[in-house]
This record gives structure tokens, sequence and C-alpha cells, in this order.
């Protein structure tokens, strides 16, 4: 391996082989990243058909790319190869009728309302 500084050397997930983490009735995550200090967070999250994310407030960036089915809200929907975006202080309920894979990088972690 080269003289890399271990704060610098990339880091490499078996996500495949990480548990699901049950977050709602219908709702998973697997937390592929996290930065204690600022908030930041990566999940690759699972939503069953039907399934809903209650109202909550982005306190900072969130991005959101699906990988299969689609995330539904009052603004409009993403659906499987697309990708959203909402600002600071956005807020929504998002819906999957027919179930959702995402990933989702925060800036900061988002506030049930």
């Amino acid at each position: 391996m080269p003289d890399i500084p271990e704060a610098l050397r990339s880091r490499y997930i078996d996500v495949l082989n990480m548990p699901w983490e049950k977050l709602g009735e219908k709702s998973y995550r697997k937390l592929l990243y996290i930065e204690e200090e600022t908030g930041r967070q990566t999940w690759l999250s699972r939503i069953e058909p039907g399934g809903v994310i209650p109202f909550h407030e982005h306190p900072d960036l969130e991005q959101t790319f699906v990988l299969e089915g689609r995330l539904v809200d009052d603004e409009g929907e993403c659906t499987a190869g697309n990708f959203v975006w909402r600002p600071k202080g956005s807020r929504h309920t998002a819906r999957a009728p027919e179930g959702c894979l995402f990933i989702a990088f925060f800036g900061k972690m988002s506030k049930r309302l």
C-alpha cells in the first residue's frame, strides 16, 4: 500500500452485507457516512410500497438520487435515474407509492415536524 496518511485513505464500505436499520413502519436505511462534527450524512434508503416519510424540515441541503421506484411529494416526483435537491429550510412529506430505493446526502439530519 502506498505511504498514505490514515486520515487521507479511502474508506471502502461493504454495503451489501450491512444490515438495514428500520426507521419507520415501511422505511429503512444503511448509514454509509456520518461526520459527527457537522451532522453530514449519506444513506442508502429503502421504502416499501405505500411507505411515507412524515412531514419534516431540512436544516441544511438535502440531495437524493433515486435508484429504483419513485419518491413523490406535493411539489412533484423523482423517478429512477433522476435527482432532486432541496434547500435549507424546505419542508415536505415524501411518499413511495410503488416503493423506492435511493441514496440521500444530508448537510444535517432532517427534523420531524
